[in-house]
């Protein structure tokens, strides 16, 4: 596949998605104090980053777990096919779930994941997702918790990727696709 040349706009910094982390682990400690573990379930691959930051900062006992779903592969476009790719490694009857997701775009995706999620009849189960796009919403889903609504823009960083990259940069950034000159 061969790339359109792009340039990166910064959109949202390293500085306030920690700011923001710390403010949704308050939160999620709140609804949380009771549980004797909570498994944090990470939607593989962009929320590898998010659910780290994530659970080092929670206060909680936990057990981390992850799920890999996708409805994009390598392109801009959902397929809104959704397709498990690695499920869970342990059972979720009756524990405290969270399911932490980089994105909210189509909402296909951790609507499907909290319909199967669901069917295995965790005790509680709530969901928090870094980035919302609710212009492109095409199911009606919410997340619990939602670290930043954005417009519809394609974005990368921070665990998120444009083909594979650019996962690795501490903060969001907006993709600007740059048109090259005719010759």
């Amino acid at each position: 596949m061969t790339q359109r040349p792009y340039v990166i706009d910064t959109m949202i910094s390293a500085k306030a998605i920690a700011a923001r982390i710390e403010a949704l682990c308050r939160e999620i400690q709140t609804e949380f104090e009771e549980t004797d573990k909570l498994v944090v379930v990470g939607l593989l691959r962009g929320s590898f980053v998010f659910i780290a930051d994530l659970v080092r900062e929670l206060d909680l006992p936990i057990e981390v777990d992850f799920l890999e779903a996708s409805s994009y592969g390598n392109t801009m476009e959902s397929s809104r096919e959704v397709r498990i790719l690695k499920d869970l490694r342990g059972a979720i009857e009756a524990r405290d779930v969270l399911v932490v997701e980089d994105i909210v775009d189509t909402g296909h995706t951790l609507n499907h994941v909290t319909k199967l999620l669901k069917s295995r009849k965790p005790h509680r189960l709530k969901t928090i997702a870094l980035l919302d796009k609710p212009s492109r919403r095409e199911v009606d889903f919410k997340a619990d918790w939602t670290g930043f609504e954005i417009p519809d823009e394609f974005v990368v960083g921070y665990g998120i990727d444009y083909a594979q990259r650019n996962r690795n940069l501490p903060f969001i950034g907006k993709v600007r696709f740059v048109t090259e000159p005719e010759t």
